[in-house]
């Protein structure tokens, strides 16, 4: 089983940047997607961001395309999402899933949850 953390979440201002990561361990040698899904008050989940575990295979919803950057880091078996120009619709818990089965933005391809980390953007 692979298990996965999320770090990294906080306060920033409407317009400037965060960083989240996502660090896993276990039977990463399973890996074969690591997704970024929130969860804002009152809101269903939603999908971020996806990257493959191998290759080079990223998804973003449209919403943060060309402002949030993942990225993978094998060696480490870490993933990172740079989140910049951020929105106050950004304020969210943002949740890392690992995936030993495929890969993409729908969250049943995700087998394990991290805890998630608070992220408020503030006016």
């Amino acid at each position: 089983q692979v298990h996965v953390m999320e770090s990294g979440g906080g306060l920033a201002q409407a317009g400037g940047s965060l960083t989240l990561s996502c660090a896993a361990s276990g039977r990463t040698s399973a890996l074969h997607g690591i997704g970024w899904f929130r969860q804002a008050p009152g809101q269903e989940r939603e999908p971020v961001a996806a990257v493959a575990w191998t290759g080079s295979r990223v998804s973003y919803v449209d919403d943060v395309r060309g402002r949030f950057r993942i990225i993978r880091d094998n060696a480490k078996s870490m993933v990172s999402l740079e989140m910049s120009s951020l929105k106050t619709e950004d304020t969210a818990v943002y949740y890392c899933a690992a995936s030993t089965s495929g890969y993409g933005l729908m969250a049943y391809v995700y087998d394990s949850w991290g805890q998630g980390t608070q992220v408020t953007v503030s006016s």
